[in-house]
C-alpha cells in the first residue's frame, strides 16, 4: 500500500473515532440528564435549541474546507530533483523511501468535477523486501472492478484499483517499467471514478533517475 494510502487511513480513522466518542459523550449525556432538566423547555433547552442552527451552521464551512493530508506531511525530502522528490518516512518505526510526483496536466470527462490531488509513487519498504513498487493516487473513488491504465510512450500497464488508489496488476512487469520510466518522458494514468468521470493525469518523467537513485542510497 502506497504512503499517502497509509496517511489518509489513518487520518480517516481518527475523524472516524473522534465522531464516535462525541456522539457517545452526547447519547450519554442525554441519557443520564436529571428529570428537572426535561421540564424546562421554554428555558435554557429552548435557548440552547435556537441556538444550535446557528452554531453548526457557522462550523460547516470550516469542516467543508479542511483538506486531505499530504503524504509528505510525515516525511523528509531526502532532495528534489525535476519533477519528483525523495523522500523518507517512518511509519510505524518501520523505514520506507518513495519518489514522489504530481501531475503536469490534467484532464477529466465531464470536465469540472471536484477532486482531491493526484500523487504517482515509486515506494521501498525494505522490512517487507518491497522495492520500487509502482503506485498512484487518483484523488477520487475509482469504479469497482476497473483497472487503470498507466503508459510510457508505446509501453502500456495495467493497475488494479481500490478507493483511491492503483497498482501494477502484473508485479513482473514492474521492473520492466521502472527501467521505461527511467528512459521516458512523460507517464499518462487514465482511470475512472464511481460516478463515471473519466481523468488522464500526465506526469513529467523529468528527474526520476535522479530520485530512484536517491531513494535506493537511503533504503538499502
Amino acid at each position: 500500500m502506497s504512503t499517502a494510502a497509509l496517511f489518509r487511513i489513518c487520518a480517516g480513522l481518527l475523524a472516524v473515532g473522534a465522531f464516535s466518542g462525541t456522539a457517545q459523550a452526547q447519547q450519554q449525556q442525554k441519557g443520564s440528564a436529571p428529570p428537572a432538566a426535561a421540564q424546562q423547555k421554554n428555558g435554557a433547552t429552548a435557548q440552547q435549541k435556537n441556538n444550535a442552527p446557528a452554531q453548526q451552521k457557522s462550523s460547516a464551512p470550516a469542516a467543508a474546507q479542511k483538506k486531505p493530508p499530504s503524504p509528505t506531511d510525515q516525511a523528509v525530502l531526502l532532495g528534489q530533483f525535476g519533477e519528483w522528490g525523495a523522500y523518507r518516512a517512518t511509519p510505524g518505526g518501520k523505514k520506507i523511501c518513495f519518489a514522489l510526483s504530481k501531475p503536469t496536466s490534467a484532464a477529466s470527462e465531464p470536465s469540472g468535477r471536484a477532486r482531491d490531488a493526484a500523487y504517482a509513487f515509486v515506494s521501498t519498504r525494505p522490512s517487507e523486501k518491497v522495492k520500487n513498487e509502482v503506485s498512484v493516487i487518483v484523488g477520487y473513488a475509482q469504479k469497482p472492478g476497473h483497472d487503470a491504465t498507466a503508459a510510457i510512450g508505446s509501453s502500456s500497464y495495467a493497475m488494479y484499483t481500490q478507493n483511491d488508489g492503483a497498482w501494477v496488476k502484473n508485479a513482473a512487469e514492474e521492473g520492466q517499467m521502472i527501467e521505461i520510466m527511467r528512459r521516458g518522458s512523460d507517464l499518462v494514468v487514465k482511470s475512472e471514478s464511481s460516478r463515471g468521470t473519466r481523468t488522464t493525469d500526465t506526469y513529467s518523467l523529468k528527474g526520476i533517475a535522479q530520485a530512484l537513485d536517491k531513494v535506493a542510497e537511503e533504503c538499502r
